[in-house]
């Protein structure tokens, strides 16, 4: 049993993380100012006698008396449609936030986890990516408020290990999806499941021949709890290699609702990754990290939970 301090845990990955932690009974302290968590992701961990629930942004300074062992820094605006309309609020979440969460871990002499992001590779020019790549990324472009909020975040992190020996770790999370993910925050497995579901047209961008590598949430969070509680500082990939095009995406998950939906062409956005695929060498090597979920189990999870959600 230990003592967890979780900023952003009413978020997608955070409260699946929490339902993970909570079944070894440790003690649970969520910080969260909502901006895009929800209380119905932490609601039924709320009777709980080892969980416990502050609406704070971590962007301001907080004291906490309680005892803590793991600071476990979520808080981001992470979705395409939340950091674009909170373009400084990420970039301070990213900044600020992560110094003050830091800075929480150096007074408690608390282990750090970052939850960083594939996004820090930019639109990459190797692949699979792994963790020697210095990423390519246009600081001015339409995703610079996020990428740019984690490289900064996770330079801050190793600053605060070099200067003051704080046991550090970083995961850096390639695309993750499952229940509790918002339904309309701009990611690509919900939005294609909710207009499957719903008998919409399925809009791909460009041609759909870009790529990208899906995780299910239970092996995204299997695989940082292995970095949480991994014995030195270090930065891992966490992701699944089974790398798949957006336009093929598309016709499984047509074929998995059974939708009559009609895949459509657009535009392609500004600086949209052609391709993201990680390396996944280092955690299988030094964490025995392997996922588990098949891209088709995992949608069909995903499928069942969205439908109850519509």
């Amino acid at each position: 049993m230990a003592n967890y301090l979780i900023t952003g845990g009413a978020g997608f990955i955070g409260s699946n993380l929490i339902n993970n932690l909570l079944k070894d009974s440790n003690n649970i302290i969520v910080i969260d100012n909502l901006i895009t968590g929800d209380l119905e992701n932490i609601r039924t961990f709320k009777n709980e006698s080892n969980f416990e629930f502050i609406n704070h942004d971590i962007q301001q300074p907080i004291y906490l008396e309680q005892n803590i062992d793991y600071v476990v820094h979520l808080a981001s605006c992470a979705s395409p449609k939340a950091y674009a309309k909170y373009p400084i609020n990420t970039l301070k979440s990213g900044s600020i936030g992560t110094i003050n969460a830091l800075g929480i871990s150096k007074y408690h002499k608390a282990k750090f986890f970052l939850a960083s992001t594939s996004e820090i590779y930019g639109d990459p020019e190797v692949s699979p990516q792994n963790e020697e790549y210095w990423g390519n990324v246009n600081t001015l472009g339409p995703r610079s408020m996020y990428d740019e909020s984690k490289r900064f975040a996770e330079s801050a992190t190793h600053s605060y290990k070099v200067t003051h020996g704080l046991h550090t770790n970083i995961a850096r999370i390639f695309n993750t999806y499952g229940p509790n993910m918002k339904l309309d925050d701009g990611r690509v497995v919900t939005n294609f499941i909710c207009q499957a579901l719903t008998g919409e047209n399925i809009t791909v961008y460009g041609k759909g021949n870009q790529t990208r590598s899906f995780s299910y949430i239970d092996d995204t969070v299997n695989g940082i709890l292995k970095v949480i509680h991994y014995g030195s500082s270090d930065v891992f990939n966490i992701g699944n290699e089974n790398e798949i095009t957006i336009l093929n995406l598309a016709e499984t998950i047509i074929k998995l609702t059974n939708s009559n939906s009609k895949i459509i062409l657009k535009d392609l956005p500004l600086d949209d990754p052609k391709q993201r695929k990680p390396d996944l060498t280092k955690a299988k090597n030094l964490l025995d990290f392997q996922p588990q979920t098949s891209l088709e189990d995992g949608l069909k999870i995903t499928i069942d939970w969205v439908s109850k959600q519509l």
